[in-house]
């Protein structure tokens, strides 16, 4: 028995695998394509093609779902077509044992996502965010179309580029009193954290008065901020990006800001039940080759695989920004379509017996 079960999970882990392949490496083309669009001397094919290598675990850890439900449809698909599923059911291999020898390779390769997108694809997403930046800035004075933005209160401060290890680029502040009127602006080169506070130095300062305005210049400046490296490299990325641990920090970071978190929170949920996300679409992919898609060619199976990847896709897409607007938990708009899959693929593995 153990035989079998290693020879329904070699199956199935190899065909998601062989899609997992395929999707990132047209993924990864059409970046290519559109990277090029910003080609220049300064951001070389050379950069281009470290920034891709470095985005690479971020797209690898955004297909695994759906590469697991095309590759189940895909490897079981193949033992359902040479009647080799039928043969092990009939020498008294049940669906539950097939089931099972699905899912031990699953639980592996949604730990692996896990880490993935904890401790990897988080660290090279920012890595390759921040190369992007300085390189299309050419190396001096950061232009203000590269960058994020950040509110502390009443101060409104923009970063062009951050690096790991708590380094910072052409960082613009602007204060703002009770009445909204701008009473101080800033913009220092570079900063650098050390000891609990920002370093940061070239700075240039302009206070706005009562019919006056006065300008100075320092060689360096302490700055003391709510934002520190952790949570900059959190904001630096999108909130899908981001690790588990940093999102649920800056959403209490932003809650304790009194700014709306909800879109973090979302992602929160999303990284954080995505091992069950994937069960649930290998769940589907099993019940539909013991039912629907028990007979039709392997490119049928292969549509379908796409077409519920996509519709579980959209149904959490649509679901998110509905939990902010109608006012119910972020948790239950990423749960929700998870335990659909469940229930609709309980249901029809129940059908077929």
């Amino acid at each position: 028995m153990m035989k079998l079960e290693w020879y329904i999970a070699r199956h199935v882990i190899g065909a998601i695998f062989a899609v997992l392949l395929v999707v990132v490496g047209l993924d990864l083309v059409s970046a290519l394509l559109d990277q090029l669009d910003d080609l220049n001397e300064h951001y070389t094919f050379g950069a281009i093609l470290e920034y891709l290598l470095l985005t690479t675990p971020r797209r690898i850890y955004e297909f695994i779902p759906l590469s697991s439900l095309v590759g189940c449809l895909i490897g079981l698909g193949m033992l359902a077509t040479h009647s080799e599923l039928t043969v092990m059911r009939a020498a008294g291999f049940s669906t539950r044992r097939i089931l099972l020898a699905v899912f031990k390779p699953v639980v592996v390769l949604a730990v692996f996502a896990l880490i993935l997108g904890q401790f990897i694809a988080p660290y090279t997403e920012q890595r390759a965010q921040s190369l992007k930046a300085l390189a299309q800035a050419g190396g001096g004075a950061l232009s203000s179309r590269y960058g994020i933005w950040h509110r502390e209160d009443r101060l409104f401060i923009h970063i062009n580029a951050v690096e790991p290890g708590g380094v910072i680029h052409g960082v613009t502040r602007y204060r703002f009193d009770e009445s909204r009127q701008l009473v101080h602006s800033s913009y220092a080169r570079i900063g650098r954290y050390e000891e609990g506070q920002w370093q940061l130095r070239d700075v240039n300062t302009t206070e706005f008065g009562e019919g006056l305005i006065r300008t100075r210049q320092q060689a360096q400046e302490s700055w003391q901020s709510g934002l520190n490296p952790d949570l900059l490299s959190v904001i630096v990325v999108e909130p899908v990006d981001l690790p588990i641990s940093g999102l649920w920090s800056y959403s209490s970071y932003l809650q304790a800001q009194g700014v709306n978190a909800d879109t973090y929170l979302l992602a929160f949920w999303t990284k954080l039940l995505q091992p069950l996300a994937i069960m649930a679409l290998v769940l589907i992919g099993v019940s539909f080759i013991f039912g629907p898609l028990r007979s039709v060619t392997i490119g049928q199976r292969v549509i379908a695989g796409v077409v519920f990847g996509l519709m579980f896709k959209f149904a959490q897409d649509l679901l998110g920004p509905a939990s902010t607007v109608f006012g119910f938990p972020p948790f239950i708009a990423v749960l929700l379509p998870v335990l659909l899959c469940v229930l609709a693929g309980g249901w029809l593995l129940r059908r077929a017996g």
